[in-house]
């Protein structure tokens, strides 16, 4: 079988190759991926000379240059990860998350329409987010058929590939699938989102900036859990369908940030009362959701998934890896990445009393 994996140097798609590459032995993933600021070929450290891995470096909103290479692989399988991510980057340029997440599905939907969907078993999957639902309020869940009601130009933008997704699905027969995970954490994951920033932060004794008060809530899903949660849809979902993917583990903020505190002072033999002193409020993004929870029962009963890791022991072995990796931390916090932190936190000053 000859697997596609969009996005495959990124946070969860080189996970997903991480572990798929050893096990597949008999499947040819090829990983597609621009190498934009957050793909980092060192996450595929180990496994990129692995004869069933090859890349090729390609940006997927260029159609000239993703027909040629479906053209010329015609896969089987297409798992589409490559997206625009941080909710706070879209809301200073949602140019760039209508082109990588919009047009960049349309084009490889086209590409897989016009070289793949006439195979066997040919399949498309989409992975998405549960941030497409918009807010909850204190009580329920979102499930599959919750209305759609983006609060984020990111959101927006996946929301608009889900549709699209659903559409080629329904209108050209495409083979479709289509998944909606919660927040994410685990190794590799670029420092501007929520775990590592405060993991690193905590470390270097930086400011821990928490937006508002913290009151956020989301469901947080350990990497390596979401990965086996994709195979199990790819392998048992039925065509055609959605499938929710959730932690079951919902979280405040200023928890999760408190319960960061405690692990790293327990692994550096810190203090968690210092550590805890570090945490700064920070005026709160616009349009910031409240609470996201999901319910995975359908994905559970018909594929068989369910989180093996609890957040304690996600989070514990998420420490440790950022502890031993200092040089793949190092070769990521690049000028580019100063530079967003500066803007984006350190001039919102305090929050509002």
């Amino acid at each position: 079988m000859k697997v596609v994996v969009t996005g495959g140097a990124g946070f969860i798609g080189s996970n997903f190759l991480r572990l798929s590459v050893p096990r597949f032995a008999d499947h040819h993933f090829l990983n597609v991926d621009k190498l934009s600021y957050a793909a980092n070929p060192a996450n595929l450290h180990g496994i990129d000379e692995a004869p069933n891995y090859g890349f090729a470096r390609v940006d997927i909103a260029d159609s000239a240059a993703v027909g040629e290479l479906f053209a010329k692989e015609r896969p089987d399988l297409v798992v589409h990860f490559a997206a625009e991510s941080h909710v706070d980057r879209s809301i200073v340029a949602p140019d760039h998350f209508v082109q990588a997440n919009i047009v960049g599905t349309f084009v490889l939907l086209e590409a897989f329409r016009a070289h793949c969907a006439d195979r066997n078993g040919a399949l498309f999957h989409h992975v998405s987010t549960d941030e497409v639902y918009g807010s909850l309020g204190t009580t329920g869940l979102f499930t599959e058929t919750t209305r759609y009601d983006p609060s984020s130009p990111y959101s927006a933008s996946k929301a608009a590939s889900d549709h699209l997704v659903r559409a080629y699905g329904r209108t050209y027969g495409l083979p479709i699938k289509i998944t909606n995970c919660s927040n994410n954490y685990g190794p590799y994951q670029f420092p501007e989102k929520l775990i590592p920033l405060m993991i690193l932060n905590a470390l270097e004794r930086k400011p821990l900036p928490v937006y508002g008060e913290g009151r956020n809530v989301r469901d947080w899903l350990y990497v390596e859990d979401h990965c086996e949660a994709i195979w199990s849809v790819i392998e048992r979902g039925r065509l055609g369908e959605t499938y929710n993917i959730g932690g079951r583990c919902e979280l405040r903020n200023m928890d999760v940030v408190q319960q960061i505190c405690t692990v790293v002072a327990a692994e550096t033999r810190a203090s968690v009362t210092e550590l805890e002193g570090l945490i700064t409020f920070v005026k709160d993004r616009p349009g910031h959701d409240l609470r996201y929870a999901i319910n995975a029962d359908k994905t559970t009963a018909e594929c068989g998934w369910q989180p093996q890791h609890s957040f304690e022991s996600g989070l514990q072995a998420t420490v440790r890896w950022y502890l031993d990796n200092h040089d793949w931390v190092a070769s990521v916090q690049s000028g580019e990445y100063r530079n967003w932190m500066e803007t984006n936190y350190h001039k919102r000053g305090a929050a509002d009393s």
